[in-house]
């Protein structure tokens, strides 16, 4: 006979990634009696198979392409990077996929973790099943936040699974750089493992089924990145579709669309993600399985008033950052709600509600050069109804770009609401960009008038000098 004890808590908090953590965290400082339960790693996917990993094996790759920008260092630089050192160092930044370090954070805190699969078995109720199969039902008297992430989608192609494509977890994880590599997606999984392993040894065929990458920024952005992709020497292709995928004797055959054979070694898809919530219960509370969750600004699931989903669940932002931001915005929420204090309800930008979700969500695409952006596009603003304008000035007219990198290439651009003088948005794309977009974020964030922003006086010479430029451009004309 299986097992089973019972167990009784404020909250219980499926899923321990970055997001279930910071849920237990702002429980747990509020004094309620916090469970987590994880069926893998504590840390979750950003940890091990996502940012982590992913930027540290770009950021050699970054470095190397700054230094090769600059003359009086370009010359020693010239030879390939130290494959194997990089991927040791990636190593040492997931914790070689071992967990002690953030059980031990979740414990130092008070949070008690009960690793196995959890699922809803009704309201208030999650029974885990351990991995030696024993059962322990979690009863929650407040609230359970399911914060179980999403998973990499692949497409519909008789005989996949038979190839063993990679994900973005094969991809951040590989052991070895393959000699030849297809990625298939225009996104930030495609163009930042692309830009890696292209680097690291690999020749990387890009196919894209769009018009061109990163197609939720300005379309500046992706151009720029497929321009520097192509000269590092990827194959970017553009409108492309696969027909078939094969391995034969090791080798993946890809066929497109248009009757083209590609060769390789290993083949990514990075055409998407769906919701991690197939077999966590969702039937035994009315839900569908396998659904995203609609949450209120909270993050209370909708028609429920003791459920809250957060992070990528919920599809709002699928973001760490942005997961993190909900999940301390949903701990406050569920606290004020068992101590019946009443939720700031009133105000968008209060400590209850994730307004940011909706009008300043940023993000960095690292590439070479990088993107980031935060707020609306321009076409985006355009579709909301807004009377915008948007601004544009090459980031090589500041001086500090100059100094940053011999021939500095990027591009600016701020959307400014014409009504209200503020900004809607702004995308950055060039070598070092992602240190400027926390400026955009806030000036986003705050709806910082233009007439304000004038006295905001960025440092010479600093490539932010290229809020000065955009700010002129946009009195000039």
């Amino acid at each position: 006979m299986t097992e089973t004890d019972s167990s009784r808590y404020d909250v219980v908090v499926l899923g321990a990634g970055p997001v279930g953590e910071n849920v237990a965290d702002r429980t747990r400082a509020a004094g309620l009696a916090t469970a987590v339960v994880e069926s893998e790693l504590v840390g979750g996917e950003c940890s091990y198979w996502a940012c982590m990993p992913s930027k540290a094996l770009l950021r050699p790759v970054i470095a190397q392409a700054d230094a090769r920008r600059l003359g009086g260092l370009r010359e020693s630089v010239q030879g390939p990077l130290d494959t194997a050192a990089v991927l040791a160092r990636r190593d040492e930044f997931t914790s070689h996929w071992k967990d002690d370090g953030q059980v031990q954070w979740l414990d130092g805190i008070g949070v008690d973790l009960f690793r196995g699969h959890g699922r809803l078995t009704g309201p208030r109720e999650v029974t885990v099943t351990g991995p030696d199969g024993a059962r322990h039902v979690l009863t929650a008297r407040h609230a359970v936040a399911v914060a179980t992430g999403s998973s990499a989608v692949l497409p519909d192609l008789p005989g996949l699974a038979d190839v063993k494509p990679w994900t973005s977890r094969e991809a951040t994880s590989a052991q070895a750089a393959p000699a030849r590599l297809i990625a298939v997606g225009g996104g930030v999984v495609a163009t930042e493992m692309a830009t890696a392993w292209q680097a690291l040894g690999s020749q990387v065929t890009l196919l894209v089924r769009g018009k061109g990458l990163l197609n939720r920024m300005e379309p500046f952005a992706g151009e720029l990145v497929a321009e520097a992709l192509t000269e590092a020497g990827v194959d970017v292709r553009t409108g492309t579709s696969l027909a078939s995928v094969t391995r034969e004797n090791g080798t993946v055959v890809a066929v497109t669309d248009a009757g083209d054979r590609i060769e390789a070694d290993e083949i990514l898809f990075a055409t998407g993600r769906a919701p991690r919530t197939g077999d966590i219960g969702l039937d035994t509370v009315g839900l569908e399985p396998g659904s995203w969750l609609p949450v209120d600004d909270s993050m209370r699931v909708t028609g429920s008033d003791w459920l809250y989903a957060v992070g990528d669940v919920n599809h709002r932002a699928l973001l760490t950052h942005q997961g993190k931001y909900q999940a301390r915005i949903a701990g406050a929420a569920i606290a004020a709600r068992a101590s019946g204090v009443p939720l700031l309800e009133s105000d968008p930008w209060g400590a209850h509600a994730a307004t940011a979700d909706h009008t300043a969500v940023p993000q960095v695409v690292f590439t070479d050069p990088e993107a980031a952006s935060v707020g609306l596009s321009l076409a985006e603003a355009e579709q909301a109804g807004h009377r915008v304008r948007a601004v544009d000035v090459p980031l090589s007219s500041v001086a500090g770009a100059g100094l940053y990198a011999d021939g500095y290439r990027g591009r600016a651009r701020m959307v400014v609401d014409l009504e209200r003088e503020i900004l809607l948005g702004v995308t950055f794309v060039g070598p070092g960009v992602g240190e400027l977009i926390h400026s955009g974020t806030v000036a986003v964030a705050g709806q910082v008038p233009i007439s304000r922003l004038w006295h905001a006086v960025p440092s010479y010479p600093t490539i932010s000098e290229v809020w000065l430029r955009l700010l002129e451009a946009y009195r000039d004309n």
